[in-house]
């Protein structure tokens, strides 16, 4: 790399914005939520257990296990790391910003484009609830099978909206500052003419010295 060269790749480092990673790091918030429910609703199951008794299979439900809980995480936390990577990255390319906040759009779409599907499967693979209490226990039963996965679908959807939301107005206000930018370097430079400064008659008639001075004189 020559001389020449080297001052213009700082130059051209210092001018980066990180303005795609910030826009990024702020719609992954709400994108991890409803990443969270959508997750619990397509892989969220219980501890079946099933033993035989007077020759009838008997089952009963736990909580779920350790590692589904951790999985769920985990696979919650894919589309946010996923959309920050996407901002990290678009800091190199021109027109980052509107690039972060696309690839927010389309993860945030991929998030629950299948929620109907994993709503009903939740619902199968709790058949007395979420709580796991059967509807005939009506003092302990908090919720009826189905009752919770339609919040959660309801919630996973909610969050998935704002984001979009968020992406689109993020979209809307960086075109509308570039064009006002735009527009006003169009716009011809006013050029001031020099004001000379103007100054009231001086009283003294010229000629004259100290009153006192004058006395003194014969």
């Amino acid at each position: 790399m020559t001389e020449q060269e080297q001052p213009r790749r700082r130059r051209t480092l210092v001018k980066r914005s990180r303005a795609p990673l910030g826009i990024a790091a702020f719609i992954a918030i709400p994108l991890f939520f409803s990443s969270l429910m959508a997750a619990t609703l397509a892989l969220e199951k219980p501890r079946v257990v099933q033993w035989t008794s007077g020759g009838r299979l008997l089952t009963t439900w736990h909580e779920p296990a350790a590692s589904t809980t951790a999985q769920i995480w985990l696979w919650a936390l894919v589309p946010p790391l996923v959309l920050i990577v996407v901002g990290w990255i678009a800091i190199r390319l021109p027109h980052g910003f509107y690039v972060s906040c696309v690839a927010a759009i389309v993860i945030a779409l991929a998030v629950v484009h299948r929620v109907d599907r994993w709503t009903l499967h939740h619902t199968l693979r709790f058949p007395n609830g979420v709580d796991l209490i059967p509807a005939s226990n009506v003092q302990s039963n908090k919720f009826d099978p189905g009752e919770w996965e339609k919040m959660a679908r309801a919630t996973a959807l909610s969050l998935s909206h704002w984001t979009i939301a968020i992406a689109v107005v993020a979209i809307v206000l960086a075109a509308t500052s570039a064009a006002r930018r735009r527009w006003w370097a169009r716009q011809p430079q006013e050029t001031w003419a020099p004001i000379e400064s103007i100054h009231a008659t001086d009283a003294t008639m010229p000629g004259l010295g100290d009153p006192a001075e004058l006395e003194r004189r014969p």
